[in-house]
């Protein structure tokens, strides 16, 4: 009999929700270390470090939902572009539904930043299974990717 921890693990969307949780705070982490030391004093140095972080972030979060969340083999550009291609459509729902919320709707930044961090992380969740990691019958995923 499974333990509830081993079915948690077990879970994909649990796993998923774990490896965007991790690659928040990293991506936090480096946001402010950039901001801090790297570019301190640097005119608009905040978007510089914006950027990078983003850099980063994208990367780390495409390793480690290509190893544990949706293990796959072969095609890394191809699986890379795609995955990319799903943070640029949710970069663009948040871009464009967070000032609709705001100063159409009334609804306080922090909560409209809070349903629209909802909708794009299911939207991103969906986008991945089937688009940025998808494979044909005849390419089977690894065998770590049981659960949902």
């Amino acid at each position: 009999m499974r333990t509830v921890i081993g079915r948690l693990v077990g879970d994909q969307r649990v796993r998923f929700l774990a490896v965007g949780a991790t690659n928040t705070i990293v991506g936090y982490l480096v946001f402010s270390a950039f901001t801090l030391w790297i570019f301190a004093g640097v005119h608009l140095g905040y978007l510089l470090s914006l950027a990078l972080s983003y850099v980063v972030g994208i990367t780390l979060a495409f390793v480690l939902y290509r190893r544990f969340v949706f293990p796959v083999h072969g095609h890394l550009l191809r699986d890379f572009a795609r995955f990319v291609s799903v943070y640029l459509v949710a970069i663009g729902i948040n871009a464009a539904a967070l000032p609709l919320l705001v100063e159409v709707a009334h609804v306080p930044p922090l909560i409209a930043q809070l349903i629209i961090l909802v909708v794009t992380t299911v939207l991103s969740f969906f986008g991945h299974k089937k688009f940025s990691f998808r494979r044909s019958g005849a390419e089977q995923p690894l065998p770590a990717s049981n659960a949902e």
